[in-house]
């Protein structure tokens, strides 16, 4: 018999968590919400949301408020709530509204990088290994109890994309399998170490700017981070440069310091180097560095 539940979230990781319950055949989705859709691009054309789209896809009833505050939640007859990447503060009285609760996934190893950007930061702060945690919700964020954890590495090149994809793969049936030991009391909670906590924040585009100070590994690991978006830039004669493309490189030059060699383009940081490989003049087309040297001669810093 399948188990009833109501199922909170907005972004890419959660639709495809939503989709992994629904194709595990021991759930019942009786409703979604999910964000509203947001304005998006130059023409702010609205945009429907990753789990939006996977909710029409499978016919399931879904739900849209711009704010769960005063939401009218209609109680009916399922077992519990499983949240992931929703976005929106969730309401105590929403939280405990099905019986079993509502459970969360969240995509770093609890207690640590608690908060909205879990994979980007623990890849910014150099982290060697990471992981999926499903917890128990309650009006803190990211605090309740934890049901199950998995771990794994974090490779030394792995960016956003390609490590978000990676904690999906034990995130779907991690959910599926806990879910199931959770409705049927086959699972004992476990407290976190509220002293170990950490948080994360969003990023915007100015969290992208490059300390040139830096060392060339931090400098790499923001670059991982932040791909594809906000992704890292730079400024030179007061003009934003994006890089698009970086390697660590074995050079040694000051901080910011621009080498050309063998139509290369390598850059000195406050340790070791970075090779751009392609780059981007705001409001212009992106270049390879050796199209971009040919037009820029001319500088030899970065700022």
């Amino acid at each position: 018999m399948k188990t009833a539940i109501a199922y909170f979230g907005t972004e890419q990781f959660a639709a495809e968590i939503l989709t992994a319950l629904i194709e595990s055949d021991k759930f019942e989705i009786k409703f979604v919400v999910t964000q509203p859709d947001r304005p998006v691009g130059r023409k702010q054309e609205l945009q429907k949301s990753p789990v939006k789209l996977v909710t029409e896809k499978f016919g399931i009833k879904i739900e849209q408020p711009d704010s769960l505050k005063n939401w009218k939640l209609e109680i009916g007859n399922w077992k519990l709530n499983i949240v992931c990447q929703y976005g929106l503060i969730i309401p105590k009285n929403i939280i405990d509204a099905p019986t079993l609760g509502s459970i969360n996934v969240h995509p770093s190893l609890l207690p640590k990088y608690r908060g909205a950007s879990p994979i980007q930061s623990a890849i910014i702060n150099g982290e060697t290994k990471t992981g999926v945690s499903i917890m128990i919700m309650d009006e803190k964020m990211d605090h309740g109890d934890i049901l199950a954890q998995q771990e794994i590495a974090i490779a030394p090149d792995d960016t956003f994309p390609i490590l978000h994809n990676k904690l999906l793969e034990i995130a779907k049936p991690l959910i599926v399998n806990t879910a199931q030991k959770w409705v049927e009391q086959k699972i004992k909670p476990i407290e976190q170490n509220h002293n170990e906590a950490t948080f994360c924040k969003m990023f915007t585009r100015e969290n992208g700017r490059i300390d040139w100070k830096k060392s060339a590994r931090e400098i790499y690991n923001l670059y991982r981070g932040l791909q594809p978006w906000p992704g890292i830039f730079t400024t030179a004669d007061g003009k934003r440069i994006k890089l698009l493309k970086i390697v660590l490189a074995k050079k040694s030059a000051g901080a910011g310091e621009i080498i050309f060699k063998n139509q290369k383009l390598f850059v000195g940081c406050g340790e070791g180097a970075i090779e751009i490989l392609e780059l981007q003049n705001e409001g212009k087309n992106a270049l390879s560095a050796t199209a971009w040297i040919n037009g820029n001669k001319n500088i030899n810093k970065f700022e």
